[in-house]
């Protein structure tokens, strides 16, 4: 009776499936950054996206079937207005921002908290993560991570990864991060 018991009383595997919106300023990476992680690979020349678009990953965390749909929005302010529309039922975010020591790179920095309120107006309190992309250009020992740090600890991030779609560094960890967190919340 002992392992019939067991044999019922074992849990299907069970499916969950989270739209997880990547934002950010246009040309920090976002895209590169899904098809690093999904695809593991990584295509130089930089091609705007247009509106969104939307890749599908798979991942098996204790038996149960996580399907995550990465929607890639647009961060040119000539799609700010679909937006809103891209959004819903996102169950998490994950902005990015990218490391350049240029005018991309402060002025992504700078839209952080402006990508957050967007977020919270439309998405509500759902799980946000910052990726600071483009990593292999900088100079890791010179940075100065004071001002992300104090705008992580001011809007409650889950927190930053420092990432590079180009040789795939914390991307993984980055993304599966987001991913236990949805799975431990819903499951």
């Amino acid at each position: 009776m002992g392992i019939l018991w067991l044999f019922f009383m074992k849990e299907t595997p069970k499916k969950f499936i989270f739209k997880i919106i990547v934002i950010g300023d246009g040309a920090v990476g976002k895209t590169s950054l899904i098809n690093r992680f999904t695809e593991d690979g990584f295509q130089d020349d930089y091609i705007p996206t247009i509106g969104a678009q939307f890749s599908v990953y798979t991942q098996k965390i204790n038996d149960d079937e996580c399907i995550l749909f990465l929607w890639d929005i647009a961060g040119q302010d000539n799609f700010h207005f679909l937006r809103p529309s891209f959004y819903k039922e996102s169950k998490g975010a994950i902005i990015v921002y990218s490391l350049e020591e240029n005018d991309l790179g402060v002025r992504s920095l700078n839209n952080v908290k402006d990508w957050h309120n967007e977020i919270k107006k439309f998405c509500g309190d759902i799980p946000i993560i910052i990726f600071a992309n483009k990593v292999d250009l900088v100079n890791k020992n010179e940075m100065d991570n004071k001002k992300v740090n104090k705008i992580i600890n001011r809007k409650k991030f889950i927190g930053v990864y420092q990432t590079s779609a180009k040789t795939g560094e914390n991307v993984d960890d980055a993304f599966k991060t987001i991913i236990k967190l949805l799975y431990n919340k819903y499951k």
